[in-house]
């Protein structure tokens, strides 16, 4: 029996790669989306997730991001 999966090839830094395997193995999805885990820089994902991992990457950003104010 042969299982497909639609997946998407993600590129990113080590950091950001460590926060995706976090996700996914705290299913904060609601399910584990890594398909295989390629190298330092490449994670094989679940192409339904995409959009939503988009969304918790930007709040993660949202988070992490300051306003410059000028004097």
């Amino acid at each position: 029996m042969v299982n497909v999966h639609k997946g998407v090839l993600v590129e990113c830094d080590p950091a950001m790669k460590q926060f995706l395997l976090f996700l996914d193995e705290k299913m904060a999805l609601g399910k584990k989306f890594i398909l295989k885990d390629l190298d330092d820089t490449h994670l094989f994902i679940l192409e339904e997730v995409v959009k939503t991992l988009q969304e918790r990457v930007g709040e993660l950003m949202d988070q992490n991001s300051f306003p410059f104010k000028q004097q």
